[in-house]
């Protein structure tokens, strides 16, 4: 599994790495019911502190992406992939929204938004 933590970044290190899963779960690159680190192995192979490792996977199972089975381990949970995709699409419009609500109270123009939108799709 391919994480990659950014320590510029303002995203608590929990949350990069609970985002990243929930979109390699949503992108088929983890599949249903595939194992995943334990909680150790994935700090060890990150670096990171085992606690921090928890709250993600926390964080994960309270959204209904993974499963922990006791003494069998962590697993991608087996869930409908196009409920996933529009759980994340609702995600994404929300953030619209806030960003939209943002332009407009700074004067901004549809065609400015579209602009800037434009420009940071392409970053990424």
């Amino acid at each position: 599994m391919n994480i990659l933590i950014s320590n510029t970044s303002e995203e608590p290190i929990y949350k990069q790495i609970a985002r990243q899963i929930k979109d390699m779960i949503i992108r088929g690159v983890l599949k249903e019911g595939e194992l995943l680190f334990s909680i150790r192995n994935m700090a060890k192979e990150l670096g990171i502190s085992v606690i921090t490792v928890k709250k993600a996977y926390e964080e994960l199972e309270r959204e209904g992406y993974i499963v922990t089975t006791q003494g069998k381990g962590t697993f991608v949970a087996v869930r409908n992939r196009e409920l996933l995709r529009e759980m994340r699409l609702k995600v994404v419009e929300e953030k619209l929204e806030e960003a939209v609500f943002a332009g407009k109270s700074l004067g901004l123009s549809l065609e400015e938004m579209m602009k800037m939108l434009e420009i940071l799709y392409g970053e990424v």
